[in-house]
């Protein structure tokens, strides 16, 4: 299995979307395409890039009781995406439901992930809020070992327990990072946050990456960056 970067494509419209992806010319980076983006553009928007080349994750974070998941995953599964979500939180049961919406007649369907805890979702708030008494990495560990129990392909987690997730669930258990910022860049609204190249050497597999690219100045360049401490 091998490492790539994935562009979260947050942006609120078709237009901005694509010419963003035009300056990357010949080059077809993985894409996420997210709440805001797919809201904004349906499920058109997610076979205009996938007809331009690009391998897809569709991060909707599906959370609803399993019948519910299940028929709704069988419509995503139509749309060929490379790569979609849920929330964990959810039980095995719909973790379950999922995998049978999202599969093909044929068996073959896209990777499916589920998050964990949201990056930005400290300790202190898990507690607080969500009334979450565990340790992060206690809390993180235990969402990710039900979803492979229930036959998901891996989590989205931070990179700062991408290691251990490997280490308890496999190491073909799919590690999906967000929260990654350039050494020299601002950590926005990310409490747990790490390096492409901290990323890669505590063995996340994809780094989601959103506005240290979309958001500089070359984006083309910021996107090259990551591939290299990441990937090369």
């Amino acid at each position: 299995m091998g490492k790539d970067v994935i562009i979260a494509c947050d942006f609120s419209s078709r237009e901005d979307t694509l010419a963003f992806l035009d300056k990357f010319e010949g080059r077809k980076p993985f894409v996420k395409i997210g709440m805001e983006l797919y809201y904004a553009e349906g499920p058109a928007i997610v076979r205009d890039i996938k007809a331009r080349g690009h391998k897809i994750f569709l991060d909707l974070k599906l959370h609803d009781i399993p019948n519910t998941v299940k028929k709704a995953m069988a419509v995503l599964s139509r749309l060929d995406v490379d790569m979609t979500n849920l929330h964990a939180a959810g039980t095995k049961a719909m973790m379950e439901a999922a995998i049978e919406g999202l599969t093909k007649p044929d068996g073959s369907r896209p990777m499916l992930i589920a998050v964990t805890q949201l990056t930005s979702t400290d300790e202190e708030r898990m507690h607080n809020e969500l009334l979450i008494q565990g340790a992060m990495p206690e809390v993180v560990m235990h969402y990710a070992q039900n979803a492979a129990a229930a036959g998901l392909d891996g989590v989205v987690c931070s990179p700062l327990e991408a290691g251990v997730v490997h280490e308890k669930c496999g190491k073909n258990f799919v590690t999906v990072t967000p929260g990654v910022r350039f050494a020299d860049g601002d950590i926005g609204d990310q409490k747990r946050v790490m390096t492409p190249a901290e990323a890669k050497k505590i063995g996340s597999d994809y780094i989601v990456v959103g506005r240290p690219i979309t958001a500089a100045e070359d984006p083309v360049a910021a996107y090259e960056r990551c591939v290299a401490e990441f990937v090369d």
